[in-house]
């Protein structure tokens, strides 16, 4: 049952776009939001019971809701792969068409970098930095939390996520509040950004590279990056793609130096679909994975049941 959900949600996000409004991600970050305003301190302590409060409610409506349609329902609000790849696709038709405005308009809908001062090679770098971090955070990840934990864990992934996107990025008014979100996000995204990085290199076929080049580029430059999950998944791409990512990013007027991963030369306009159709191949892979975890899980609790059935 869980292992058809899963597979159903999955099928949902591809024919079924995400609501303008009313989306369970977007009213589950509002009443986070308001949580936030109610016990905000400048204290790792008030953190963490802010990320607990808004979790733990989640993950407990979850535990009670098991079941395909459920399953189904919550993997397809928690998916983004389908969004991603149509986010990147506008941005590549605005580059192809010689738009650079209208791309650095689009870019916030992907990432958190000022786009003001970003050319077509520096639009085209983000966007496929993006589409490979968020691949483990919008598709892999919530398919893995899913085969483990069902509903509670797709809709607890997410949850988190979701926690990390609102609080746990460094500023005078989250450097402390946030931590804990952060470092919760860090563990969650720990399996399924090393899954998306295997994932990324068995399939750099289908964007014309190398599995061996980009299973070495992984395992060279994957620790390089200042987040622990981030880089497996860029650094996979990177060497699938043959293309290095990495340098200097700006966030809001500060610049953010970060490390290079791969060897050939920077991304361009051309590489965006690229990397969007190794997302796709990436995400079919964590489906299967997923799908098998969970059917071998189910078989498991029903052996388990008709053992303790026949000791009875």
């Amino acid at each position: 049952m869980r292992s058809l959900g899963l597979t159903a949600g999955f099928l949902l996000d591809t024919v079924v776009p995400d609501p303008r409004r009313g989306h369970p991600v977007a009213l589950y970050g509002r009443a986070a939001g308001r949580w936030e305003r109610a016990v905000y301190r400048d204290s790792v302590a008030s953190g963490a019971l802010f990320a607990a409060g808004a979790v733990a409610p989640v993950v407990g409506a979850g535990l009670l809701l098991e079941g395909a349609p459920a399953t189904a329902a919550a993997t397809w609000a928690s998916l983004g792969g389908s969004m991603l790849g149509r986010e990147a696709g506008r941005i590549a038709d605005a580059l192809e068409d010689g738009d650079l405005e209208r791309a650095r308009a689009l870019l916030p809908n992907l990432c958190g970098r000022d786009p003001s001062g970003l050319d077509a090679a520096g639009i085209a770098r983000a966007v496929v930095e993006s589409v490979a971090e968020n691949t483990s955070d919008a598709v892999v990840g919530p398919l893995v939390w899913g085969a483990l934990g069902g509903v509670a864990g797709v809709a607890g992934f997410r949850a988190v996520n979701t926690l990390d996107a609102m609080v746990g990025h460094r500023s005078p008014r989250y450097e402390r509040f946030g931590a804990a979100s952060a470092r919760l996000d860090d563990v969650a995204g720990w399996g399924p950004a090393r899954l998306t990085a295997v994932l990324a290199a068995l399939a750099a076929p289908v964007v014309g590279g190398s599995v061996r080049e980009a299973w070495r580029v992984w395992r060279r430059d994957g620790d390089r990056h200042p987040s622990p999950n981030a880089g497996q998944c860029e650094a996979a791409f990177a060497g699938a793609l043959g293309r290095t990512l990495g340098g200097a990013n700006v966030y809001a007027g500060r610049e953010d130096r970060r490390p290079t991963m791969g060897d050939g030369p920077p991304p361009g306009v051309g590489d965006i679909r690229r990397a969007v159709r190794l997302a796709r191949a990436v995400g079919l892979g964590a489906l299967a994975v997923a799908a098998a975890t969970a059917a071998a899980t189910d078989r498991a609790g029903r052996g388990g049941g008709a053992q303790a059935r026949l000791r009875a």
